[in-house]
């Protein structure tokens, strides 16, 4: 699994650790690279990793903007509550290189409303896009599974695992370029994510 929670961390973490080190190696090797980390400021703001070399760039924003899920937010949706200090509910994850590209665009929120009438919404939302694919499984929120960039990336969506439990998917699109939207009930509420996963292999035309 693929975590955007992780993801972001993990390359925050990874490079506020070795900028020195790193920024070093670029000026000797890559003279073009630049890494630019940006904390939040007393919990307040967002945080930002930006990675540009030559042979590519990653660049990890742990604010989205929901609108580039190509999904409208639930009526009166609110974001989802940090569980604990690091917890993230969302991110942006763009890295590029030569002859391939991944988006992975996500965020979790909460809603006072039943999860039937919000998967009555992202159904009648998500069917712009194609036909709109209902599996079961237990929540995964923001985590997206294993991303294909080969041939068979351009393969339908589908359920997988026995398409058991209480979290619902709606997906549509293809391996390679799907909008997902999980949904589960949360005590009296239902908390939901909005996911959009985007890979481009060297075949791919941009």
């Amino acid at each position: 699994m693929l975590s955007l929670s992780v993801v972001a961390e993990s390359v925050k973490e990874l490079f506020t650790k070795l900028v020195p080190a790193a920024l070093l190696a670029a000026l000797v090797v890559l003279p073009a690279c630049s890494i630019n980390v940006k904390d939040k400021k007393n919990g307040e703001g967002e945080s930002r990793v930006d990675i540009k070399t030559p042979m590519g760039d990653i660049h990890v924003n742990d604010q989205p903007d929901i609108r580039e899920t190509g999904l409208a937010l639930y009526p009166g949706a609110k974001p989802a509550e940090k569980e604990y200090s690091d917890d993230k509910k969302g991110a942006n994850v763009n890295i590029s290189g030569p002859g391939f590209a991944l988006k992975v665009v996500a965020a979790e929120f909460t809603s006072d409303d039943s999860p039937d009438k919000i998967m009555a919404y992202y159904n009648k939302e998500l069917q712009k896009y194609g036909t709109v694919v209902q599996c079961h499984g237990r929540w995964k929120g923001t985590h997206v599974g294993k991303v294909k960039s080969d041939k068979s990336g351009s393969k339908p969506v589908a359920c997988s695992g026995d398409d058991k439990g209480d979290s619902v998917e709606l997906k549509v699109g293809t391996e390679d370029n799907q909008h997902i939207v999980a949904v589960e009930p949360d005590g009296k509420r239902t908390k939901f994510a909005l996911v959009y996963v985007r890979t481009h292999g060297k075949d791919d035309t941009i």
